[in-house]
């Protein structure tokens, strides 16, 4: 299994490292446009494989694809972080050419490939991926709701004052500080509805810290977060690699599913060796359903600037 992370910086580089200490791949291909960056991270990662005990050759190479031939699954973390003050949106005119540029140097030279897209605003380059390809929407995931739903269950398990790994919650819709929907009432602990342990107001400021929690970690660090949508990649990564038929939310292209067409936005799906196995509906309360809505607006407008 090869597996391609193109753009070495922070979220590549973890989202490397994750992939190759979990050792289900044999080769992790790390490429970036600085000179000697990729190559550089590679060769640091590969010196901890004795001590990780891992047996996963990582390479790094400057702007060379065919490098990345014949890669199962490609992940795109290319462009330009935020910085505080920056929305996600605010990216778009970036990093919109440089998505473009890597899916379509990727897919040469890895036509059957996987890809997943982290790139901010995630699901407007996951919409732009889907529309310079002719891939099949199994094959195209966005990364944002299985970090959203890791920051949903942080905030939980703080508020409750329990083990993280008694907690279960799902944030759907867009992958931004306004448009995610972090689903408070179908959160559990242990199969008990969190409600039955927090009040709604506890509850409620869960809700509002998960859905600035990048944000949070921007002003807090200067730049975006990294470890956490590392392993969120390698999460999905590994899921697809060897086929655990796992559920995540992802930003996918829908086509009817929860009342909405021709759009991408976060969604639980199934992940395997075919990429998106299927989407899974659940049921939405009124109030769910009128804010899933309004995600999708929010995002069909960050859409529109594209044609820009």
């Amino acid at each position: 299994m090869k597996i391609t992370v193109v753009g070495a910086g922070a979220v590549g580089a973890s989202c490397a490292e994750y992939i190759a200490i979990k050792d289900f791949a044999s080769e992790v291909v790390l490429l970036d446009i600085k000179e000697g960056f990729a190559e550089g991270k590679a060769m640091d990662l590969m010196q901890t494989a004795s001590l990780n005990s891992f047996d996963t050759k990582i390479t790094g190479t400057t702007g060379d694809y065919s490098k990345t031939a014949n890669s199962d699954i490609a992940v795109i973390t290319s462009g330009i972080p935020r910085k505080p003050g920056m929305t996600r949106e605010e990216l778009i005119g970036i990093n919109a050419g440089i998505v473009k540029s890597v899916a379509e140097n990727l897919l040469k030279h890895s036509p059957d490939t996987i890809l997943i897209v982290v790139s901010n605003p995630m699901d407007t380059m996951t919409y732009l991926v889907h529309k310079i390809t002719d891939l099949p929407k199994n094959r195209i995931i966005g990364m944002g709701g299985a970090l959203d739903s890791a920051r949903f269950k942080y905030r939980l398990a703080e508020a409750l004052e329990a083990p993280i790994s008694d907690v279960d919650g799902m944030v759907v819709g867009a992958h931004s500080d306004t448009g995610m929907i972090p689903l408070a009432k179908h959160a559990t602990r242990n199969s008990v509805k969190v409600s039955e342990f927090l009040s709604g107001e506890r509850l409620q400021q869960v809700v509002e810290d998960t859905k600035v929690g990048g944000a949070t970690l921007t002003k807090l660090l200067g730049t975006s977060a990294w470890y956490a949508p590392g392993a969120a990649v390698s999460a999905l990564v590994q899921a697809i690699a060897c086929d655990l038929k796992k559920m995540f939310p992802c930003s996918v292209m829908l086509d009817g599913e929860y009342g909405l067409k021709d759009i991408c936005l976060g969604v639980p799906v199934i992940l395997g060796k075919n990429g998106i196995e299927r989407v899974v509906n659940i049921e939405l309360d009124e109030s769910e359903n009128a804010k899933m809505q309004e995600s999708a607006g929010a995002v069909r407008n960050v859409n529109a600037l594209l044609d820009n």
